[in-house]
């Protein structure tokens, strides 16, 4: 069944649309921003675009558009963060069916899905897999699109760098009629190497009406309400935040929320004895499940923060917020390397009171 249309970002639709009439779109992109406010249907989005057969592409109304809609494109291969594969690595075949069934199962979804858990990755079999078919001409269309979701998650096995070495080859040296688009929120725990081979393009967040057209989708409305995210539609854009996608998974959203305002609130006290309670309560384990959520989740309240403040005038407490806000993105990094939360969170208390108490 068709996935959801992709609402807002016009800007960036665009300017990927200019370019593609133009022949001068980058073969390899990397779209980057906040979770949540859509990357990944953008970039499904332009792949549709870059299979489509008419001029006004896409145009909504051809075959490769229908399938592309479906998920079912031959030359659209979307990966995304899936659980480690039991049995040991895997050949293409089972890689490219473990694919097709992930992309099967998010269709029914249409293409509504929450964050993956912090053990998904995508696996040396999936890389292995996308780079040999990239050597294989178009089934259907003119060009080949690879869309790889939280590309962050590609995951680093020992004897696997053949694979890592063949993906960067990729991105560098594309085929004529190939393209590869990466999405990522932690675009700071990218690889090097693939962050210098692509073209960065930042996805920023919704405005206010772009989220109440996604939320106004009777399929959003349905998913939302099963999800028992709050009913109102302008608590469900409040809670968006300019970023939708966390909707989806709004019990581990309110969960981060809750811990990422305890740490503000420690923070702004200053005293010795909450901080520590504070740190101790984030445990020892799920720095890139859990407590990474804690810390997206702090990272937008202190922009909020940092807003609020620029609308008072109140430059001093702007700036501390911004301040406050680089140290929380480097813990994000060091957080996505499975780094002790409580150590961690030592740190980041300590950075944060000096910056804002």
């Amino acid at each position: 069944m068709p996935i959801v249309p992709l609402y807002g970002h016009m800007v960036l639709r665009e300017r990927f649309e200019r370019a593609r009439r133009h022949g001068v779109l980058p073969q390899s992109l990397l779209l980057h921003g906040p979770h949540g406010v859509g990357k990944q249907r953008l970039a499904l989005w332009l792949a549709q675009s870059l299979v489509c057969e008419r001029a006004d592409a896409p145009c909504d109304r051809c075959r490769h558009c229908d399938y592309a809609r479906r998920l079912t494109h031959p030359d659209i291969k979307w990966a995304f963060p899936q659980p480690r594969p039991k049995g040991g690595d895997r050949d293409f075949d089972e890689a490219k069916r473990d694919l097709e069934a992930a992309n099967a199962e998010r269709a029914n979804d249409h293409g509504l899905y929450g964050a993956p858990s912090g053990s998904d990755g995508i696996f040396v079999a999936t890389v292995r897999m996308l780079v040999m078919s990239a050597a294989i001409s178009p089934a259907m269309a003119r060009h080949k699109v690879y869309v790889v979701g939280d590309a962050e998650r590609m995951v680093a096995q020992e004897g696997a760098e053949q694979a890592a070495n063949a993906f960067l080859k990729l991105l560098e040296e594309p085929l004529a009629d190939t393209f590869v688009i990466l999405t990522s929120s932690a675009v700071g725990a990218l690889l090097p190497t693939i962050r210098s081979r692509t073209v960065a393009v930042r996805v920023p967040p919704l405005s206010a009406h772009d989220v109440g057209a996604f939320l106004d989708d009777p399929i959003v409305s349905d998913v939302l309400g099963k999800r028992k995210v709050p009913p109102l539609r302008a608590d469900r854009v409040a809670l968006a935040g300019g970023a939708p996608g966390r909707l989806l998974s709004s019990a581990e959203a309110d969960a981060a929320n809750r811990a990422a305002q305890l740490l503000l609130d420690a923070a702004l006290g200053g005293d010795r004895a909450t901080v520590l309670r504070t740190v101790l309560a984030q445990g020892a384990a799920g720095a890139r499940g859990p407590f990474s959520d804690t810390l997206e989740a702090l990272t937008l309240k202190l922009h909020a923060r940092a807003r609020h403040a620029v609308e008072r005038g109140d430059a001093r407490t702007a700036l501390a917020a911004s301040r406050a806000v680089d140290a929380v993105e480097d813990a994000r990094l060091l957080a996505f390397n499975n780094i002790n939360p409580q150590l961690l969170s030592a740190r980041l208390m300590n950075d944060l009171v000096s910056t804002l108490a």
